[in-house]
């Protein structure tokens, strides 16, 4: 899709042709030094702000990964209830 050496490739395979971008800035009238700058900052921005989105797959791992542990927590603090209170009739018996 783009020129190996000039194309920058986000992380969820979002293609940047930083050729085209800065190609396009010097059709609009913009130095060629300052259209490969900032095709090349703006390159650089992509990967650091898309690198740390979650995707669904994720997401929802780490959610039924809370929902096992809330259900664990649950589930043993009823048991140690149930266990301290029937200490307490035991003991008022």
């Amino acid at each position: 899709m783009c020129d190996e050496s000039f194309c920058f490739r986000v992380q969820y395979g979002l293609p940047f042709g930083t050729l085209k971008f800065s190609e396009k800035l010097i059709a609009a009238g913009v130095p060629e030094a300052q259209a490969k700058a900032e095709a090349s900052a703006l390159s650089e921005v992509l990967e650091i702000n898309l690198k740390d989105l979650v995707t669904k797959e994720h997401l929802d791992y780490k959610l039924a990964e809370l929902k096992a542990d809330l259900i664990k927590w649950v589930v043993g603090l009823a048991l140690a209830q149930s266990g301290l209170l029937v200490g307490i009739l035991l003991k008022l018996a």
